[in-house]
């Protein structure tokens, strides 16, 4: 857990008329379509499941394929596509007995074989890093049976099958047996979800078409579009005038000023994958520096990999006024990336850095960061190099470019310079990991439902795959993230969990500003039916898009 054009009132109408016409469902019409128009920040980075990073990705994969678990809303699994489980009394074989009767979305039938298939797909392509990384390192073989089983046998019993299997989307393996599995792009995106697939273009939209055969939750309504908006002024004032039924996200100024707005209800509250907002410090060591064939540029700071300087950083970071300013107060202080939507896997016992200017300046000057020239910028201690960083952030954020702001006044009290720009989603990626071409970077994750996804994140061994943004290596983190995979007892696990995030948030990994509420807003005069009274917001869930109709 890792996010463009100012003609966009134009290109809407463009869209809207190739689509289907204007967003329908008010007054009740039935001889049109009924369209839901999604207003969002952000786009997919990528189509190919092994190969998505952003979050708009993982909210497309889930309306258009299937996985073996759903997760619910309020934090429960349940079986999609299997009818049965039986679970051996070793805790290594799993066999699951797949639905007949299931359809691809080009007609074919799915099978037990699409299940193997897909898992063994995940689980051998070392290309698909944050699969491979996070959710199969203990899958032994994947086999399926005349029966129309998956046997899922496992190396080692581990405490969270589940939440391994609920973002392994299952493909069809008609398609995929052909393709290249890292170059395919997978535009025609065929599955058996409740949408499917009928038109793309990055950075633009997204248009879905209702899949009214599907075997569980067919939708009520035709066809589902996501807009990409990079003004954010115009996102809101399309949810005002009704060229948008949703959106996803909003500045937190606006929050006040939408709830006065006749037919907009606006929705705060836990966001559905708890989100963390980070500061990311370069800091990796030329040792752990990815080759050159694996993509490892390294041109961070050497200062970031002090950790005086980082600390010394973190206490000139106010929290309370990121949050006061930038979220208009809708957030907590952050500690590290397990956020606290987490629950019991958050360690509320750690105590934060205190906000004290005088105190980070004190650290800089006993590590020998000095003004040598006056210039009130600090240098190296050898004096080769002043401590002016760069700062970027994804051109499509909300929150980052006052962060930014902030961040450069309050870190200008303790003689840190800050070079800031904004920069593409997809750019940045690349900048960012495993090519490490940064110095800081503001940017975020949201969470899985089991903490292993974002332990994995500060590993030795997500390094080189990409799926670290520090360069971060602790050979004893390590250690206890081995034993946190295979741990059964909950308290057990719970206590190394814990552990982890004391070392980490000693070590100044990130400074992480803020956990942000989720806030989305709808229009009432559109559509009805929107799961508004669960512990966690996410209108663009297929929870809330199957269930959702025209207001009669």
């Amino acid at each position: 857990m890792k996010h463009r054009m100012l003609y966009i009132l134009i290109l809407a109408a463009l869209i809207l008329s190739a689509c289907g016409g204007a967003p329908s469902g008010a007054n009740g019409a039935t001889d049109e379509p009924s369209v839901v128009h999604v207003g969002w920040a952000g786009s997919p980075d990528s189509l190919n499941p092994g190969l998505a990073i952003l979050t708009e990705s993982y909210t497309i994969f889930d309306l258009v394929y299937d996985s073996m678990y759903n997760l619910n809303l309020d934090g429960s699994f349940t079986l999609n596509l299997a009818d049965s489980v039986d679970r051996s009394d070793d805790g290594l074989v799993y066999t699951f007995k797949i639905k007949d009767g299931i359809k691809w979305h080009d007609g074919k039938p799915l099978t037990a074989e699409d299940v193997s298939f897909s898992y063994n797909l995940y689980k051998d392509t070392p290309e698909y890093p944050y699969l491979n990384g996070y959710y199969t390192p203990y899958f032994s073989s994947i086999e399926s049976t005349e029966k129309n089983e998956v046997v899922l046998t496992l190396t080692e019993a581990i405490p969270n099958l589940e939440s391994q299997l609920v973002f392994l989307y299952i493909i069809p393996k008609h398609i995929w047996e052909n393709e290249n599995k890292v170059e395919f792009e997978n535009t025609a995106m065929i599955g058996s979800g409740p949408f499917k697939m009928a038109e793309y273009v990055q950075n633009e939209f997204v248009r879905l078409t209702a899949n009214k055969e599907h075997f569980a939750t067919p939708p009520k309504v035709d066809e589902v579009i996501f807009q990409t908006f990079e003004n954010q002024d115009a996102l809101v004032q399309a949810i005002k005038t009704g060229q948008m039924d949703m959106i996803t996200e909003m500045p937190n100024t606006a929050v006040a000023s939408l709830k006065t707005v006749e037919n907009v209800e606006v929705v705060v509250g836990a966001p559905f994958s708890p989100g963390v907002s980070d500061i990311i410090f370069n800091q990796t060591e030329e040792e752990n520096c990815p080759t050159p064939e694996e993509g490892g540029i390294c041109t961070g700071h050497p200062a970031l990999r002090d950790r005086n300087v980082r600390l010394a950083m973190s206490h000139a970071t106010d929290k309370q006024k990121l949050i006061d300013v930038v979220l208009l107060g809708l957030g907590t202080p952050g500690l590290t990336l397990i956020p606290d939507g987490l629950g019991v896997w958050y360690n509320d016992s750690l105590k934060d850095y205190e906000f004290d200017v005088a105190q980070a300046n004190q650290i800089l000057d006993d590590a020998g960061y000095l003004d040598t020239d006056g210039d009130k910028i600090r240098e190296l201690p050898d004096g080769s190099r002043p401590l002016t960083f760069r700062l970027n952030w994804p051109s499509d954020s909300i929150s980052a470019p006052r962060t930014a702001e902030l961040l450069s006044e309050m870190w200008g009290e303790i003689g840190i310079t800050l070079e800031m720009q904004a920069v593409d989603p997809d750019a940045l990626t690349s900048q960012c990991c495993p090519a490490f071409d940064f110095d800081i970077m503001l940017w975020g994750w949201a969470s899985d439902p089991d903490p292993s996804a974002l332990l994995y994140v500060y590993t030795s061994e997500a390094i080189p795959t990409g799926s670290s943004e520090t360069g971060y290596s602790n050979p004893v983190y390590d250690d206890l993230y081995a034993k946190q995979q295979i741990e059964l007892d909950f308290e057990a696990r719970k206590a190394i969990v814990w552990e982890m995030q004391k070392i980490v948030h000693e070590d100044v990994v990130y400074i992480i500003p803020f956990y942000e509420q989720a806030t989305q807003a709808y229009r009432t005069d559109r559509f009805t039916g929107w799961i508004t009274n669960q512990a966690k917001v996410e209108l663009p869930d297929s929870s809330s898009l199957v269930l959702i109709e025209p207001v009669k």
